[in-house]
């Protein structure tokens, strides 16, 4: 006869360890909730083969739905949805209540079953991600869920991960795997970043010839910069059936889509397919063959009448196609000696009392805010350039900012996000013994990405009110493969979000790490690819 496995949730293993201690036990979940307590005396809740999932509405349904095919998928367990159960049958059952704070949820178990009530439909898919947490990690297990509740809510409303597809094009479904371990986490913004020096990847039906010419480049290096020069024409883009499915799928699972749209800097894809928007537009143009700043080279846009209507376009169909509330313009690291360089453009600076480049950088950026604002919706931009935006209707996205001790270092005046270069780009090594990402300039590991102080004690209320939340991002400079983006995801992504939804009196770098072994199990579930240095710093080999 075959035995059956059983599987205790990491709640029960936890017990194990911790019963030594008074704190009341925690379920072993990241991001690691508001309130959470296990109830040794309860028993426990096992979720059997036909287990029924009652959604008494629609809404409640998607993440019955998506509980059910999770279950399925990753563990052979099939669940029974249905609107209803009889009177006494165990089951687990969705609700939303429809008021509390944003995407909070409450999940509640005992030795009959389990109940999670969201506040919205976020908050109930949510809860749903805590109880994916607390089934086994591998196929054939039968789970047996812990007494005990979680009452829990996000810190931030605005918790994203940005994909760069420009310097290396990723296809539909693994943009669909990204948004899917996106949601995992609790994450609730992918930030597209579709256009760039190396390419326009987004399809506007405005103008075709952006990705007709635009999308295309010659060839690229290949080696660290300057690297060595290959000749491989490479050319991809998203149709807008494949952005609309992006949209859809994202908003299944509770992600809102940010599309960057990069001006008026970072425009060698631009100029490729219109050199007439050049201050030197008698000058051949093509899109960049190598990584970096490419201000090295003239890609700015010129302040023209063509080019300020082709903005007016270009965001306006953007809007248009995607419904979230934020677009990003880009908006940074552009070379002002282009534009002092030109005798048109200067004369145009001194029309509109432009004392310099910032000024006039400011000047484009406050133009395409209009133009977003218009369409209702606000305008996202990096800082470096988006300071003279009015605050009004833009968000500040911070990335210069590689470390915060005083209030000082804080914008005063804008919403921000905050995407410290130094802490959130995780496109470096998370130690010495990897040589095959990125230029060896700096190492994070994932205790770094989770210390990092995200606003000094000295913040002011103002200062703290104007933080939306804080954004990691992946750059495919040096990550033409799956493998690599999955390896400089994981496992910093589930640091990020911790920090992102936990409270700042939840945050505990050596309680983080022990949940943290716990989960890379879940990402052998999950086929992810991950990195293997937080493991190898283990004191002792996690079990398997």
């Amino acid at each position: 006869m075959n035995r059956l496995l059983i599987c205790f949730s990491t709640a029960l293993l936890a017990i194990t360890s911790l019963a030594a201690t008074a704190a009341p036990i925690e379920y072993n979940i990241i991001p690691r909730p508001a309130a959470s307590r296990v109830d040794t005396a309860g028993g426990h809740f096992v979720i059997a083969r036909g287990t029924l999932v009652v959604a008494p509405t629609a809404q409640a349904a998607q993440s019955a739905q998506y509980l059910a095919r999770y279950c399925e998928q990753y563990l052979g367990l099939p669940l029974r949805v249905a609107a209803s159960a009889r009177a006494g049958e165990p089951a687990i059952e969705l609700s939303i209540a429809g008021s509390g704070p944003h995407e909070g949820y409450t999940l509640q178990v005992d030795s009959t079953g389990i109940a999670i009530t969201g506040n919205d439909e976020a908050g109930l898919f949510y809860g749903v991600q805590s109880l994916l947490q607390l089934l086994p990690t591998r196929a054939g297990l039968i789970p047996h869920i812990a007494a005990g509740r979680i009452d829990d809510a996000p810190r931030f409303g605005y918790r994203g991960m940005l994909l760069d597809v420009v310097r290396h094009f990723f296809p539909v479904a693994y943009i669909e795997k990204y948004i899917d371990w996106l949601a995992l986490h609790k994450m609730n913004v992918f930030h597209w970043h579709l256009t760039d020096d190396q390419g326009w990847c987004i399809e506007l039906k405005s103008h075709p010839e952006l990705t007709a010419l635009g999308s295309y480049r010659a060839g690229e290096i290949k080696g660290f910069f300057p690297g060595v020069y290959h000749d491989m024409p490479y050319q991809a883009y998203y149709t807008q059936e494949q952005v609309k499915h992006i949209i859809d799928y994202a908003a299944q699972r509770h992600v809102t889509v940010v599309p960057e749209i990069d001006i008026p800097g970072h425009c060698m894809a631009v100029l490729a397919a219109h050199p007439e928007f050049s201050t030197t537009p008698h000058e051949p143009k093509h899109t960049a063959r190598t990584w970096g700043i490419y201000n090295r080279q003239n890609n700015v846009l010129a302040p023209t009448p063509q080019v300020f209507q082709f903005l007016t376009d270009v965001f306006t169909e953007v809007c248009q196609l995607f419904p979230g509330p934020y677009v990003h313009a880009g908006g940074d690291e552009c070379a002002p000696k282009w534009w002092e360089e030109s005798h048109e453009t200067r004369r145009f600076m001194k029309k509109h009392n432009l004392k310099n480049g910032q000024e006039l950088q400011s000047y484009f950026e406050n133009y395409v805010r209009r133009v977003i604002n218009a369409q209702g919706k606000i305008m996202m931009g990096w800082s470096g350039g988006a300071e003279g935006v009015d605050p009004q209707g833009s968000i500040i996205e911070d990335w210069l900012h590689r470390s915060l001790t005083s209030a000082r270092d804080i914008d005063s005046t804008h919403h921000y996000i905050m995407a410290s270069s130094r802490w959130y780009y995780l496109n470096s090594h998370e130690d010495s013994l990897q040589t095959d990402l990125q230029p060896p300039r700096k190492v994070l590991p994932v205790k770094d990405v989770y210390n990092f102080n995200i606003l000094p004690d000295s913040a002011t209320a103002v200062q703290r009110s104007l933080l939306l939340g804080i954004e990691g991002c992946v750059w495919t400079e040096y990550q033409p493969d799956t493998w690599k983006i999955e390896h400089i995801l994981m496992p910093r992504l589930s640091a990020i979000a911790e920090r992102a939804w936990s409270l700042e009196s939840k945050k505990d770098y050596d309680d983080f790490a022990r949940r943290l072994v716990r989960q890379l199990d879940r990402y052998d579930l999950w086929g992810v690819r991950y990195n293997h240095s937080f493991e190898r710093s283990l004191p002792v080999p996690r079990e398997r």
